[in-house]
């Protein structure tokens, strides 16, 4: 079993993408509802809901690897936990500025996350290493994750119209941003509202598909990757678990 989690509902976004390549394999997915937004805490707090989350993931439900399906959780801990748990693989998620990077035609590339992933170390030794390859446009997002977990479509389609405005121009032209990472796993979920804001020749990139490629190849390498039957779902969550699975039904397990 592989344990997933996020702080809502955001890491769905990821799960769908695990179970596409992975489908032999069981998941346990934990949305930490109770304890959320991670993007508005300190290190502490998010270090400290992380390590109680993976704790019941591995000791409780036995997951054999787990993936951090949140981009400021993976920012914050994901050190500690493979520290915690050496023997375990775990599997973080990062925004897709390397792949923006090699696609912007413009050289001018957008990236949505929360307040915490856009000032973390991770975020800035990763833009470092990219220096001279491209600009990016660092934005960050407060109150999206919120309203994306609260289903407030016009909050959402309010807040992506201010956030992508003062970033700048969008489109194909000299100067203008080509390319838009989503730096949060729940962003996935306001893709139309944002791909109605930048236009059709702006490319949106979100990380599912990777971080489920990344996945495989980690549990190959260790000899835990399962290829034969169907694997089961299971959700835990620190809130309620009627939500959780209808936000599963409709947004990854139909």
């Amino acid at each position: 079993m592989i344990g997933v989690f996020d702080s809502g509902v955001g890491g769905l976004s990821v799960l769908k993408a695990l179970r596409r390549e992975l489908p032999a394999h069981d998941f346990t997915y934990f949305a930490d509802t109770g304890y959320a937004p991670y993007g508005g805490r300190d290190d502490a707090y998010i270090v400290d809901r992380a390590r109680i989350v993976t704790r019941t993931l591995i000791e409780e439900h036995g997951a054999m690897a787990i993936v951090i399906a949140c981009n400021t959780a993976t920012a914050a801990a994901v050190h500690v936990l493979r520290q915690d748990y050496p023997q375990v693989p775990i599997v973080g998620v990062e925004p897709a500025l390397k792949p923006a990077a090699g696609l912007t035609r413009t050289g001018r590339v957008g990236v949505m996350a929360t307040r915490f992933t856009v000032g973390s170390a991770k975020l800035r030794a990763l833009h470092e290493a990219l220096h001279g390859q491209a600009e990016f446009v660092l934005q960050p997002c407060d109150g999206l994750v919120e309203a994306i977990e609260a289903h407030d479509d016009d909050h959402i389609s309010q807040l992506c119209e201010q956030y992508t405005r003062a970033m700048g121009a969008f489109g194909t032209a000299p100067g203008h941003i080509d390319t838009l990472v989503l730096g949060c796993t729940h962003y996935i979920f306001a893709r139309d509202a944002l791909a109605s804001l930048v236009g059709p020749g702006v490319t949106i990139l979100e990380t599912g598909e990777p971080v489920a490629r990344q996945t495989r190849r980690m549990l190959e390498s260790s000899s835990l990757l399962r290829t034969e039957g169907r694997g089961h779902l299971h959700l835990l969550t620190t809130g309620s678990l009627h939500d959780l699975q209808g936000e599963a039904q409709r947004r990854c397990c139909a």
